[in-house]
């Protein structure tokens, strides 16, 4: 397969968005539309043969492995919740960086409860994380799975703790509740479909070597 070879780069709109246009940018790569402003899906770019693909951040990975898209840009979080099957992960892009933790609300005796064994109900969207965390710890958990607004679970009784990404932790604070335990640092990964990298390899390839540099340069 030559350099001729069309690759589509599967991104979601938000954070992950904006901090990789600057390092598009310094690879030499302009995207033609703006997702946030244009209801186009596939939009295309000024490097020959390279369109994005807009799609909601936890589906990159699926359309990459599934080889809808022959890469993708995702958060660890969203990679470790897939599973990362039939995906090459060649490039941490170091950027969208934040923390999965522990939140707990203020006065909440989580070491207490830990201690004395207690059954804990804990809201998070990040179900595999959270289970292999408590699991490792040996600590009885309920999971219960929310989407959004994770904050409110421990507000309404609906949770005694969540886990969920922390950036600032702010909206934590904003909130009564407070960071406690990190499960992993978290970051944006450029991910390869394995068999595009292997039957469009002169194609990938030199956009591999272009992410790389413009991270370098970044760094």
């Amino acid at each position: 397969m030559t350099s001729t070879a069309t690759l589509t780069l599967a991104l979601s709109t938000g954070r992950i968005f904006d901090e990789t246009t600057p390092l598009l940018a310094a690879a030499g790569i302009a995207v033609a539309e703006n997702p946030a402003t244009s209801r186009k899906l596939v939009i295309g770019t000024s490097r020959p043969g390279l369109r994005l693909l807009i799609v909601r951040a936890t589906d990159v990975p699926t359309y990459v492995e599934y080889g809808a898209a022959d890469l993708g840009i995702a958060g660890k979080d969203v990679l470790y919740e897939h599973g990362g099957g039939g995906l090459y992960q060649p490039l941490d892009l170091g950027i969208a960086a934040c923390r999965m933790m522990v939140a707990v609300p203020e006065g909440f005796d989580y070491a207490g409860a830990v201690r004395t064994g207690a059954r804990l109900r804990v809201a998070t969207k990040y179900i595999r994380a959270a289970r292999e965390h408590f699991a490792a710890k040996g600590v009885h958990v309920d999971l219960i799975k929310l989407y959004g607004s994770m904050e409110l679970a421990p507000l309404v009784g609906l949770a005694d703790a969540i886990v969920d990404l922390v950036s600032t932790g702010n909206t934590l604070r904003a909130n009564n509740l407070r960071a406690i335990e990190e499960i992993m640092p978290v970051s944006a990964r450029l991910v390869v479909n394995q068999a595009a990298l292997k039957l469009k390899r002169d194609a990938v390839q030199p956009l591999l070597a272009a992410f790389a540099d413009a991270v370098a340069a970044h760094a």
